[in-house]
């Protein structure tokens, strides 16, 4: 238990208020520091929001990817945990970025959707393939068959996160933006404190709600071996207890 608090606890405790404090800043420095953009005024202020999910979740899913490697390796339920609760996570962060990239469509091209451009067809696929995930693995009953498909289909979908996203950038670019494209990017100096602050925040949120899922599975794991010893220290002495009337009888 002193393991599982330093593990669990203090850490946890620091981590969610460094996500806090980064969050908040790159919030303020977006909302009051950064200039607002000429064509679409403050409603291009998602932007701070939109773009951070985007990436932390294709690498939510690639991490996941990672840690179904790691388990096919070697066997270890907890990298199989640890990919399942970072596909869990990712898809949460998917559904905003959706989300928030309908609010910023709609504000900038007067629409929630454009099923032409790459960009956005490419992210919703990556969804709907992930959204897969779930029922695929708990259509499964055997614990061991369960976890071994579901990390061979986050490997094999992990690997199409990268390909898809080298595919869309190659592709000719419509009327979705392109920030990321030198060095530098597309964006002023103004804007780029705060909207790397904010991948830092939003990947530390990540890891926050991703940590505070682990710790849940793992007290709940903890909970039920408890209960099962306890049963079974239960069954014992009703066994040991009844075995002499049983023989005097």
């Amino acid at each position: 238990m002193p393991t599982s608090n330093r593990l669990y606890g203090p850490r946890l405790r620091a981590l969610a208020i460094a996500t806090t404090v980064v969050l908040l800043g790159a919030f303020v420095l977006a909302a009051f520091s950064a200039p607002i953009e000429a064509d679409q005024g403050f409603s291009q202020k998602i932007f701070y929001v939109h773009v951070p999910l985007a990436i932390v979740t294709l690498c939510g899913f690639v991490f996941a990817g990672i840690c179904a490697v790691q388990y096919l390796r070697s066997g270890d339920s907890r990298h199989d945990l640890r990919s399942y609760t970072a596909i869990h996570q990712s898809l949460i962060f998917c559904v905003g970025t959706l989300l928030t990239g309908a609010i910023w469509a709609k504000a900038s091209w007067g629409k929630f959707w454009v099923w032409d451009e790459p960009t956005l067809v490419s992210f919703l696929i990556v969804f709907l393939l992930y959204a897969c995930y779930q029922p695929l693995r708990f259509s499964i009953e055997d614990p061991e068959r369960q976890s071994r498909y579901a990390a061979v289909f986050a490997v094999v979908a992990g690997a199409f996160v990268p390909i898809n996203f080298a595919a869309v950038r190659l592709a000719d670019p419509l009327i979705h933006p392109r920030v990321l494209n030198t060095a530098g990017g597309d964006l002023p100096d103004g804007m780029r404190l705060p909207f790397y602050l904010a991948i830092v925040g939003i990947a530390l949120l990540f890891a926050t709600l991703y940590r505070y899922e682990m710790t849940a599975k793992h007290s709940r794991a903890q909970l039920r071996a408890l209960r099962r010893r306890l049963g079974e220290d239960a069954g014992d002495g009703v066994n040991r207890s009844a075995a002499p009337r049983i023989a005097a009888s």
